[in-house]
């Protein structure tokens, strides 16, 4: 997995490339949890190049999320499709998450 961050003003964006399973949630988890250790951070979650999710993705990014309204934060995902897309409608998470179709599309949602 790779994980690139960057940002469009307010908005830290967070990449995710690869498969984010067991093996590679923990990284992402420590990068969205520093990220998300200021209060009222907008974060849009970049997953177009995402190949797979597990169950233990899908638990670093509840996590995510419950830290971000502790904080006052927003979390938004981009780019949802094909498998992926899937394995979030079958987990029941299409409607757990704000998804936007494109990062564009993210990044105006959050400001």
């Amino acid at each position: 997995m790779e994980v690139n961050e960057s940002s469009d003003g307010p908005v830290t964006i967070i990449a995710v490339k690869g498969r984010l399973d067991s093996g590679t949630a923990p990284t992402l988890g420590e990068r969205l949890s520093s990220t998300l250790g200021a209060p009222s951070r907008r974060l849009l979650i970049e997953l177009t190049q995402l190949e797979y999710i597990s169950s233990a993705g899908f638990r670093i990014l509840l996590l995510a999320a419950r830290r971000a309204a502790e904080s006052d934060g927003q979390i938004v995902l981009a780019g949802v499709t094909g498998k992926v897309r899937q394995l979030f409608d079958l987990g029941g998470f299409l409607d757990m998450f704000r998804i936007c179709s494109t990062r564009e599309e993210g990044v105006a949602a959050l400001r």
